[in-house]
């Protein structure tokens, strides 16, 4: 189970709001810090790999229940 620093509530958000939201909050911490990010839109997975990989973000986790989407993001 991965610790976070900061939750991101993105639920009801359709893209690219949780990303842009996700990049803000990222904004706010330091390097090595985790944002949790609950989001509730299916393209977010892809949205989230992507963004990952563009930022050198690290994706430490992702996981999906009961419609919502759950990730972990570190600060490069």
């Amino acid at each position: 189970m991965v610790q976070e620093d900061k939750l991101l509530d993105a639920r009801g958000l359709n893209c690219p709001l949780p990303i842009l939201r996700t990049k803000k909050a990222l904004g706010e911490l330091s390097s090595g810090q985790v944002l949790k990010v609950v989001a509730t839109d299916p393209g977010a997975i892809k949205d989230f790999e992507a963004f990952s990989k563009q930022t050198k973000n690290p994706l430490l986790e992702s996981s999906e229940a009961g419609g919502e989407y759950t990730f972990y993001i570190q600060k490069a």
